[in-house]
């Protein structure tokens, strides 16, 4: 059990991102759902109780309570592919209250590639929930992340980040619209229709795509989607020969290795015709060597970017609106963190009152009707929760005095638990 108060320096993030650390650097550090866990329960072996693990496309970050960085470095290492060096020479460690605000501008998108981008709020809220089903997540980081998706919420609703598809499935398609111009009478295969490749498909649609061919590992996915939009599914053993027709790929699996290799590019060899290619995954999952055909065009997430959309210049109006509210957001938060400080004399007072109470019960209930027992006790109840109550405002009111807190732990002789353990 934790004596010290709760404090803002208790927190530290540590990780790679598409700032500093290219794909195939990230692919090193990515992390499957296993590996998160297993690394949540290596944490938790080593006495870190609260903390959560985000690994997408575009970054993997750890963020955690109570803990050094160095600890959660060391835990990213053995978890992952890549090596220490790697992390000295592309990671980042963040520690305090610039370790949280990191974490507000993760969610909101103000540190994504595509800026206000739509899913990593969703991201982020997965992982959390993946600690908190683990039982590896605090009081104060619960209360935390509230805040943080408090202020996602406000700035979408309070500003213009959210408008435009801010999303790299949009930035996926938006890069082939440079090429081709226009999608209508191109062929189109999609390879993946998990959350990034339905967003993808819809994109593809509304930006007027009406030859698209859906393939998926599982069948009967693919299938769910294309008859929601009256398309095509092919089967996986056609992967090869759908590529061989198609202008336009796009790769939006969660793979550990290639989904196409360069087997699969056999028939578009014997007939080649130029070809953009897409690969939304991290790791790849179109195989880089593919990128040496001279009749393909291949691209992967650290090639999107939607800078030169005019919908990004208007989000980006809004960053000193959207760090306004994070600055809301985290002053109410350390309010509150504040606060904390008097909760274990608030406990202790309640508990010395209601001590006092049940002693006096005790002594005095042989002297009471049975059928006025459990109206005494809940009298004296309410009396000293009104008595308490008073001393309990006062102790919020003035939570950063010492002085307060001392003279009501002199006046009351409270013992705080963990004083005689």
């Amino acid at each position: 059990m934790r004596l010290d108060p709760p404090k803002i320096a208790d927190f530290c993030v540590v990780g790679v991102n598409h700032w500093e650390a290219t794909i195939d650097v990230r692919e090193r550090f990515s992390l499957t759902n296993v590996q998160k866990e297993e690394l949540i329960r290596g944490a938790e072996r080593e006495g870190i109780n609260s903390l959560f693990v985000i690994s997408t496309c575009n970054r993997t970050e750890i963020f955690a309570q109570d803990a050094t960085s160095q600890e959660i470095i060391r835990l990213l290492i053995a978890y992952s592919g890549a090596t220490l060096e790697e992390f000295h020479n592309y990671g980042f460690e963040k520690e305090g209250q610039q370790a949280v605000e990191h974490l507000f501008q993760v969610a909101v998108g103000l540190d994504s590639q595509i800026l206000g981008d739509l899913q990593v709020v969703k991201q982020v809220k997965e992982a959390y929930e993946r600690s908190s089903r683990l039982d590896a997540v605090d009081g104060e980081l619960h209360r935390l992340m509230q805040h943080v998706f408090r202020a996602h919420k406000r700035s979408r609703n309070e500003t213009s980040l959210g408008e435009g598809a801010a999303t790299t499935a949009y930035a996926a398609v938006k890069f082939a619209i440079k090429t081709f111009e226009n999608l209508k009478n191109k062929n189109i295969l999609l390879v993946g229709t998990g959350k990034i490749g339905k967003v993808t498909c819809k994109n593809l649609i509304n930006l007027g795509a009406r030859k698209l061919t859906l393939i998926n590992r599982t069948r009967d996915r693919a299938e769910f989607v294309a008859e929601k939009y009256n398309l095509q599914v092919a089967g996986m053993e056609r992967l090869p020969q759908e590529i061989a027709e198609a202008d336009l790929v796009i790769v939006a699996t969660g793979s550990k290795e290639p989904v196409i290799t360069l087997d699969d590019m056999k028939p578009s060899l014997l007939d080649p015709k130029f070809k953009v290619m897409v690969d939304l995954s991290v790791p790849r999952n179109i195989d880089p060597e593919i990128d040496d055909l001279n009749f393909v065009d291949l691209a992967n997430m650290d090639f999107l970017t939607d800078v030169t959309d005019e919908a990004y210049r208007r989000r980006e109006e809004n960053i000193p609106l959207v760090k306004k509210i994070i600055e809301d957001e985290l002053t109410d938060y350390k309010n509150w963190l504040s606060k904390q400080k008097v909760v274990p004399t608030i406990k202790a007072l309640t508990a010395k009152f209601d001590t006092i109470r049940e002693d006096e019960f005790d002594f005095f209930k042989n002297k009471i009707s049975d059928t006025d027992k459990e109206k005494v006790e809940n009298l004296t109840r309410r009396i000293v929760n009104k008595i308490a109550a008073y001393s309990i405002e006062h102790l919020r009111d003035h939570h950063e005095s010492e002085q307060v807190t001392k003279v009501v732990h002199d006046m009351f002789k409270l013992e705080l638990k963990g004083d005689n353990e």
